[in-house]
């Protein structure tokens, strides 16, 4: 379960199917654009990079400029 504190960033461990939240918070910011990111609305992270992405098309471009 997600425990959150208002506005406050959470520390996160992305997982390939899932995540683990390691510290409380209730948002995390994005690793291309810096916007917040509710943890109620996280939905794109790469596990190898340890990143969260605010959409789906800022997640493909990230992962599509590593390659």
């Amino acid at each position: 379960m997600l425990m959150s504190q208002p506005d406050r960033l959470a520390r996160l461990h992305y997982l390939p199917g899932g995540l683990r939240q390691l510290s409380s918070g209730d948002h995390v910011l994005c690793a291309v654009t810096g916007q917040k990111i509710p943890l109620d609305m996280l939905r794109y992270w790469c596990a190898e990079r340890q990143e969260a992405y605010a959409t789906c098309e800022i997640s493909t471009r990230r992962h599509l400029e590593g390659q």
